[in-house]
């Protein structure tokens, strides 16, 4: 398998934090899947997903625990447990824990990672706009520093890939979810090529959440996962598709 197309997140995370995000170069999965698919719900072969997970864990020398992402807002406290039971449904989740790793799946949602600036702890969120609008970084920044006794200007933030703000088109009672929370959210909003229709900008709606929630130190990857098709899985452009990761952990 080609390890060489995940990459790591460039972030002001602290020594001893570890991140990693997946792409689809790689791996055994036949299409529409093709090829390093992580997701266990989209109908691929179960044991190639296996593989690709056991790959994964055993390169990066983790245990990584996976959730079952419902685009809610419910935040779970990892423990060693959880890697041999059924994942829990939730859409984010936090890790005192080193060597366990928070595991997000993502194919043009937004994936947010969280690390105490001295390493105390880590957190993951998986930031679709309803998750996003409902508030699942605001509920990941408030447990991990619960967990950990910490200040959210304490901690450090990593957006990953996702639908960029060239392509993500939504109705107008998405941008009114988000603007009835906060009003400068209409900023990440511009006229979309139908009447009716915006074009939401997600990292910079994730942006204004982390800042609402107290974190300042934020990094974004950037790249638009509908545009870079022999990059990334996208379940808007392509439908059904494999599922990257997004990881972080203490080491």
């Amino acid at each position: 398998m080609n390890t060489q197309s995940w990459f790591t997140p460039t972030w002001a995370s602290p020594p001893g934090v570890r991140a990693v995000m997946t792409t689809r170069a790689g791996g055994f999965s036949q299409p529409p899947f093709d090829g390093f698919n992580l997701g266990d719900h989209v109908g691929d072969d179960a044991l190639t997903v296996a593989r690709h997970r056991q790959h994964l864990a055993q390169t990066l020398g983790v245990t990584a625990v996976y959730l079952r992402q419902v685009h809610g807002t419910h935040v779970v406290h990892l423990h060693t447990s959880m890697a041999s039971h059924p994942p829990p449904q939730a859409d984010a989740a936090v890790s005192t824990t080193p060597g366990l790793a928070c595991a997000i799946l993502v194919a043009d949602c937004l994936p947010v990672l969280l690390a105490h600036d001295r390493g105390l702890g880590v957190g993951a969120a998986h930031a679709g706009w309803r998750g996003l609008a409902g508030g699942v970084i605001e509920n990941t920044v408030a447990a991990l520093c619960q967990t950990i006794g910490c200040d959210p200007g304490s901690l450090v933030a990593w957006l990953g890939p996702c639908i960029g703000p060239k392509r993500f088109e939504v109705g107008e009672e998405v941008r009114e979810a988000f603007c009835r929370v906060h009003a400068t959210a209409a900023t990440h909003f511009r006229a979309g090529p139908q009447p009716g229709k915006w074009l939401a900008d997600l990292v910079g709606l994730a942006r204004d959440r982390l800042r609402h929630s107290g974190v300042t130190r934020v990094s974004a990857c950037g790249a638009c996962t509908v545009e870079d098709v022999s990059r990334f899985f996208s379940f808007r452009r392509d439908g059904i598709t494999g599922r990257m990761a997004a990881l972080v952990w203490i080491a």
